[in-house]
């Protein structure tokens, strides 16, 4: 019997040696226990908290749960904001509403950067190579970056555009369902990408997530615009709190053209 425990001690000293205990081996055929989407300039993206202990093989199959949540949660997006978009054109051309055709352009903005964002998740879904994440990762966050900067644009110019020219908001009761809508749905659509970010270590994700944020900040500017305006006449109130973000989404254009965003604050 001693002897027996003795050898099964022996083995696992032997196994700890080799590398295949504690998380830790490094050896030439030690998987990678969890790939982390980075390139020369980008911040370090961190194991998720309490994963730090865990083996290769259930950090590895955590990471691909997540990339198909991630998957799920952006196909989410891109239907709700083709379904947005027309909603809003029509209902803005039928109201004559500036702000509501310009709503419906900021969700064709978003639905091609969450187009860019679902071909790179089921890139890594379908268990693609280190490399060839990278590569799409990259590609994709400058893409998202440059979506930014468009939307930072399109807010500007409509923004100085209706205060130059006092235009009102036209009414609509569509309008205003389709932004608390919005308002309701897409924050916590934007917290599920935030988590399946930071679970598989995507600066892209992260990215389009923040301005899924963007567009829930822009349904309340559209929002207290068509509300403000029936109710006491307020017809600068959208504009304005519009213009109000626009630092912030020229931050974050230029962070992700030039792959500083890091999967974790």
């Amino acid at each position: 019997m001693g002897r027996g425990l003795g050898s099964v001690r022996a083995a696992q000293t032997g196994r700890r040696a080799s590398g295949g205990g504690g998380g830790g081996g490094g050896g030439p055929g030690s998987p990678a226990v969890l790939r982390r989407h980075r390139w020369p300039g980008q911040r370090d993206c961190s194991i998720p908290t309490g994963m730090s202990d865990a083996g290769p093989a259930v950090l590895e199959g955590r990471e691909v749960r997540w990339a198909r949540i991630g998957v799920w949660l952006v196909a989410v997006t891109m239907a709700y904001n083709a379904v947005e978009a027309l909603i809003a054109v029509w209902s803005g051309v039928s109201a004559q509403s500036i702000a509501l055709v310009g709503f419906g352009l900021d969700s064709v903005i978003e639905l091609a950067a969450a187009t860019m964002l679902f071909w790179r998740l089921r890139v890594e879904a379908r268990g693609a190579d280190h490399e060839t994440i990278e590569r799409t990762e990259r590609t994709v966050l400058r893409f998202v970056g440059a979506t930014f900067l468009l939307l930072a644009a399109y807010v500007t110019f409509e923004a100085v555009w209706g205060l130059w020219h006092s235009v009102t908001p036209g009414e609509s009761r569509i309008g205003i369902a389709l932004a608390v809508a919005s308002l309701v749905i897409m924050p916590l659509v934007a917290l599920g990408k935030l988590r399946a970010a930071r679970e598989i270590g995507s600066a892209a994700l992260r990215a389009e997530a923040k301005e899924t944020l963007a567009c829930s900040y822009l349904s309340f500017a559209l929002l207290v615009g068509l509300v403000a305006n029936a109710l006491a006449g307020w017809w600068w109130a959208d504009p304005v709190a519009a213009l109000l973000m626009v630092p912030w989404l020229v931050k974050e254009g230029r962070e992700g053209l030039s792959g500083e965003e890091c999967c974790d604050d």
